[in-house]
């Protein structure tokens, strides 16, 4: 593990300013998306607003100069918020050749395509990155870039919060489930097997869908639409779902940022050393879990002084907190 240099601070200060902007710009282009227009019904002319791409919508009331100015202002409105982000959109271009050039640009760029569309989804509290992926989030936090070893991953766990409303969550997903965002990002991902908690595109960058174990009245299956993932259930990932999350500005491949939800990182690290103890964990996974936590861990005390491990291991089970030792080095 490594800090940032001045430069590369300062860089990254600049890019999640831009990207802020940029985020605000586009939900306000989204907030013009699907039109509006006069639409006839009995011969009588109303002011239809458009709210999906099926088009369905609402009336707005019958043709008078109130509903002419208001379609007026629509799409003034429209006009000025393109202009807008069209004009973020250069700067963010240039961001994106300076933060290449200063090496900040660390994340795998089908993994910012998902996180940016599971923003547009307005569905970025719902999901939050666990496992590998996670790092880049706490690299971005604490301002430090780890080994290439603890990163290196063909995957990605998205955990969704089942306290969520699924029929919510399914509607802003357009009724074509997770699967459908996923080919938003990348049109090559499949399902690996129906019925199944895993996707897989032609690179083969693997997206597993998983939930927290649920109370046993809650036995029916976590998934978005037909054919769709459906959620597989992970023990010991309710702490994890419990624990406070941290969205922060991650920069891709291509220089380009994208926000990451991921759990507190001293709940990461005390549940991935967990994870190295455990009996039916696969052997070659154990001592890169052990090393995650540590890095982690060493990540929050010497550069995050203001998230003590005390502060979180009240809220954690004593199986967890028990991993404080392994934390600290101990075998």
């Amino acid at each position: 593990m490594k800090p940032l240099t001045n430069q590369q601070r300062l860089q990254l200060v600049n890019s999640e300013q831009v990207f802020e902007n940029y985020l605000a710009a586009s939900r306000h282009v989204r907030s013009h998306a699907y039109g509006m227009r006069w639409k006839k019904v009995r011969d009588v002319e109303y002011l239809f607003r458009e709210r999906d791409r099926r088009g369905n919508g609402r009336l707005l009331g019958r043709r008078s100069a109130e509903t002419e100015a208001t379609l007026a202002a629509f799409m003034a409105g429209k006009q000025a918020a393109a202009a807008r982000f069209a004009a973020i959109e250069a700067q963010m271009e240039e961001q994106a050749r300076l933060n290449k050039a200063l090496r900040l640009a660390r994340v795998p760029r089908v993994i910012a395509r998902i996180l940016r569309e599971i923003d547009r989804a307005e569905l970025a509290d719902s999901f939050s990155v666990l496992g590998t992926q996670a790092l880049h989030a706490y690299e971005s936090l604490a301002g430090v870039q780890y080994l290439s070893e603890l990163l290196a991953s063909g995957d990605i766990d998205l955990l969704y919060d089942t306290r969520r409303k699924l029929t919510v969550v399914a509607d802003k997903l357009d009724g074509e489930g997770l699967l459908g965002l996923l080919k938003k990002a990348d049109r090559s991902f499949e399902c690996i097997r129906k019925r199944g908690f895993r996707a897989a595109n032609a690179g083969q960058f693997i997206v597993d869908l998983i939930i927290a174990p649920r109370g046993m009245r809650q036995a029916e299956p976590v998934t978005f639409s037909d054919n769709d993932l459906v959620a597989s259930v992970v023990p010991g990932l309710q702490w994890l779902l419990n624990a406070p999350k941290v969205m922060t500005t991650v920069i891709d491949e291509d220089g380009r940022p994208a926000q990451m939800r991921v759990p507190d990182p001293r709940a990461f690290a005390l549940h991935k050393a967990w994870l190295s103890r455990q009996p039916d964990r696969e052997p070659v996974k154990k001592p890169r879990d052990l090393a995650q936590a540590r890095a982690v861990a060493a990540t929050v005390r010497e550069y995050l002084p203001h998230m003590p491990f005390a502060e979180a291991i009240t809220a954690l089970h004593g199986d967890v907190r028990a991993m404080m030792g392994l934390l600290e080095g101990e075998t």
